[in-house]
């Protein structure tokens, strides 16, 4: 063979090379929205790019983002996060911007308002809300007033061990409507008036730290009601009389990233934009009960598991937005005045 023939083939074999999807590493919170995750995006994907996908997970600590990227020893290349933690780590400069890439902006007409930020692209959306198990309860709870008031419903309450949530909740049991929780949230009258409304619960708080825990209080009946993340219970339904509260819930997008420095950066905005398309998007919200961004996958996802949805229509009407922005503000301030009203 022609010496500058081979050499021209092995340059373009070597491009070609350079072309082929890698392994990468997506990590996400775990449990039953893992399992979804892994059917609807993983599998389907690692078919379709000829590429393995290689999951791992945490539950949402940055301080595992900001070492890999502060060491320029970064081995996770996509990686879900919450719409505050996305908000401050792009603030921190942890993490690509993705919202611009070409591909991403072209879908940006399909996805839910908001679903779109500079740092991260919202994939589905899940809400917070009151739960309680139906066996053991002779009365359904119907709203944060009911969670707070001892008296009728006597026995343990589980909530998140945070800031984030746990307040707002406190104000709407204090009588603040949904729409307007920020807005008191924000201010220091607020935010005392939060921290008092829990104080009168305090002795019988028990609090959770990972998405599986509430089901399983809620089963054992070491809680009458707990908060919980909907798909929780979507998920142990068909095996237990757990309920869902919709009113007074707070809903939010999960967002997939790519840590700054990821080593496999291209081939993580490939996957994000697969996860946004129609067709992936039904497929997660058919394993689980969260709601896609992609508005066009909502109305072919099955009426019944619609229902159990937070973006079915009657579920969304009492519900409120998490506001990224305000704990992106606030948020630090505020979880350090919570671990120490916690820790006394």
């Amino acid at each position: 063979m022609h010496k500058s023939l081979s050499s021209a083939i092995t340059l373009a074999l070597a491009c070609l090379a350079g072309q082929a999807h890698a392994d990468i590493t997506v990590v996400s919170h775990g449990g039953a929205n893992k399992a979804a995750q892994v059917k609807a995006f993983y599998e389907p994907y690692a078919a379709q790019a000829g590429s393995r996908v290689i999951a791992d997970e945490f539950n949402g600590e940055m301080a595992k983002v900001k070492v890999q990227v502060d060491t320029g020893s970064v081995s996770w290349d996509v990686v879900e996060m919450e719409m505050p933690e996305l908000a401050r780590a792009c603030d921190e400069g942890l993490l690509e911007e993705i919202g611009e890439d070409p591909a991403i902006a072209r879908l940006a007409p399909q996805l839910l308002e908001g679903a779109v930020q500079p740092c991260g692209v919202g994939f589905f959306v899940w809400s917070t809300v009151l739960a309680y198990n139906a066996d053991k309860l002779k009365t359904a709870p119907t709203s944060w007033a009911d969670f707070w008031d001892l008296q009728k419903y006597p026995g343990k309450r589980g909530l998140r061990k945070g800031a984030m949530y746990t307040l707002e909740f406190a104000l709407m049991a204090d009588g603040v409507a949904p729409k307007e929780v920020y807005a008191v949230l924000a201010t220091k009258e607020g935010q005392d008036r939060a921290f008092r409304k829990l104080d009168q619960i305090k002795p019988s708080i028990q609090w959770w730290e990972a998405g599986a825990q509430p089901p399983q209080y809620l089963v054992s009946g070491d809680v009458v009601m707990s908060s919980v993340y909907n798909g929780r219970i979507a998920a142990v339904q068909n095996e237990s009389n757990l309920r869902i509260v919709w009113n007074g819930g707070i809903y939010d997008m999960d967002a997939f990233t790519i840590p700054k420095g990821a080593r496999r950066a291209e081939e993580g905005r490939r996957f994000i934009e697969f996860v946004l398309q129609t067709e992936q998007q039904k497929a997660y919200a058919q394993q689980i009960a969260y709601g896609p961004v992609n508005t066009a996958a909502v109305g072919q996802v099955d009426e019944a598991r619609r229902r159990d949805m937070p973006t079915d229509a009657a579920n969304l009407a009492n519900q409120v937005q998490m506001n990224a922005a305000f704990w992106a503000d606030h948020g630090e301030q505020l979880e350090q005045r919570f671990n120490a009203w916690a820790a006394r």
